[in-house]
């Protein structure tokens, strides 16, 4: 029972961790722009199709070809801002939640002409490794350092390049930022395409331990706004341990209750958090 429960825990951690750089993506762009992309599931789902054709139809490792989902999330994210987000970005938040849902739409339309709704796995099996009674599958446990490498990369990208001093400016004070001379219209489109970025590497990881289809996105965009708000929405760093958490409880539910209950507990505490500390846990935008 023991040796379950410390599986099941770091499991669920592991998994966490990649529940959290998909939930930076979303917090990361709302933090910025004041803008609630529900264009994030799809984004993910494309991610874990980038991988699979790379790996399946051009023979290029999943690891290797989840650097090239990265690059086209980038690009990708940007060119969805310039056309769907950039028009209305000073308009209400509703008019961005209706563009960017409009581009969520448009994907999975062609994505299931294209796709279809097969489930697709990618066939990588790394093996395990042990430790005392434990069994860690590999792919999840590289999946969970190459997510704490990109929040690392994120952090010190935000931190210390120019680009992200801007990001951070104009978070602060977008008119100030543009009175100095920062170029807000290209920082908001990096922003969202770092969104994407992001989004399209946590569907690539996710898509080397789980089969998809092009659907699959959804739950997992409703899983980032749940950790959203347990780290504080605009709180990339809270996202972090918002995933932790909530890969605890997807570890821990199956343990003592079917696992349907999972989304149930999940959207409860995501209403007692709303209830209790609408900032989230760790603080997020004021």
């Amino acid at each position: 029972m023991m040796d379950a429960l410390i599986r099941s825990l770091i499991d669920g951690l592991l998994l966490g961790f990649v529940y959290g750089i998909a939930a930076m993506g979303l917090t990361l762009i709302w933090g910025v722009m004041n803008v609630i992309n529900l264009s994030h599931g799809s984004l993910i789902a494309l991610g874990m199709f980038s991988v699979y054709y790379l790996f399946v139809g051009l023979g290029i490792h999943p690891y290797i070809a989840l650097v090239l989902t990265a690059v086209l999330g980038l690009i990708f994210g940007v060119i969805i801002y310039f056309i769907a987000v950039h028009r209305v970005i000073n308009a209400p938040e509703l008019s961005t939640l209706l563009a960017t849902y409009s581009v969520n739409m448009m994907i999975l339309g062609i994505g299931t002409a294209i796709f279809t709704t097969t489930p697709r796995n990618i066939p990588l099996d790394l093996g395990s490794i042990q430790f005392g009674e434990t069994v860690v599958t590999m792919t999840r446990l590289i999946a969970a350092v190459i997510s704490v490498g990109v929040a690392v990369g994120l952090f010190l990208f935000l931190k210390y390049t120019r680009p992200g001093r801007y990001i951070r400016a104009v978070t602060d004070n977008r008119d100030a930022a543009e009175i100095v001379g920062v170029p807000s219209a290209q920082v908001l489109a990096l922003t969202f395409g770092l969104g994407t970025l992001l989004a399209a590497v946590s569907g690539g990881l996710i898509a080397t331990f789980f089969p998809f289809t092009i659907l699959s996105g959804e739950t997992y965009e409703l899983k980032s706004f749940v950790i959203g708000v347990l780290g504080g929405l605009g709180n990339p760093v809270g996202s972090l341990f918002g995933g932790l958490i909530l890969g605890l409880i997807e570890g821990l539910v199956p343990m003592a209750m079917p696992t349907t209950w999972t989304p149930v507990l999940e959207f409860v505490l995501f209403v007692l958090i709303l209830l209790v500390a609408p900032n989230g846990l760790f603080g997020g935008e004021e």
